[in-house]
């Protein structure tokens, strides 16, 4: 019997917009006439928590983060690069507002497609809300996964879960622009900047990562993933 998979990522995995491939060129042209494109600056907010969900979101360029928040606190869910959905969450019946809010890591471009415009294509074509049902079952894994590792693992495995997410489901390399600063990594981490960055240095010192002004490079693979499942 396989055993059950275990993915503490903090991002979605492969092409999450294949879901369009499944539109004819009519409903492309139905979702183009139903949509806008708005520029964000970094440290803008793209949605807010508890807000009327009017539209669903395509992060088209740029990196933005998933997270829930309250008065005095926030919890990062999940890190979004570029061609990602943002809002699906708001889709199911008997729910008006976003269940999370959406905040740009850096300059980003999104597609703002009316909400009843995209409900009508899962309505009308199945094949498009197979590939939704199975986006939302991933980020239901991810996000699993995120709570196991918040909860149940140590500070060095928090953040070699980051490091590993960041090359293997961000950037796609083990040697990725240094696009997050120590307080984002820290935040993602639900840990202090000054731990963060002890970590970090511990992490070069044993030659796991190599940290440059603009970059971060993973040397030790196998290592990294050890901490990071080890916990």
């Amino acid at each position: 019997m396989p055993k059950p998979v275990v993915f503490n990522g903090c991002s979605v995995g492969e092409n999450p917009l294949c879901c369009f491939d499944e539109l004819t060129e009519e409903e492309i042209a139905f979702i183009d006439e139903n949509s806008v494109e708005v520029e964000y600056k970094r440290g803008e907010t793209i949605c807010k928590q508890g807000s009327f969900a009017s539209h669903i979101m395509v992060l088209k360029e740029g990196l933005a983060k998933i997270y829930l928040e309250n008065t005095n606190d926030s919890l990062v869910l999940k890190i979004l690069p570029a061609v990602n959905i943002i809002g699906l969450p708001a889709l199911f019946d008997g729910n008006a507002v976003f269940p999370y809010s959406a905040q740009t890591y850096m300059d980003s471009a999104v597609k703002l497609i009316d909400i009843n415009a995209f409900k009508s294509l899962i309505e009308t074509n199945a094949k498009f809300a197979c590939k939704i049902i199975s986006m939302l079952a991933e980020n239901s894994v991810i996000i699993n996964g995120r709570f196991f590792c918040l909860t149940k693992k140590q500070t060095y495995g928090r953040l070699a879960d980051v490091l590993l997410c960041l090359a293997q489901r961000i950037y796609k390399t083990d040697k990725f622009p240094l696009q997050l600063s120590r307080k984002d990594l820290a935040e993602i981490a639900s840990m202090s900047v000054e731990s963060t960055t002890r970590i970090l240095t511990k992490f070069k010192e044993d030659g796991l990562i190599a940290v440059k002004t603009d970059s971060i490079e993973i040397l030790d693979l196998d290592r990294l993933t050890d901490i990071s499942q080890i916990g």
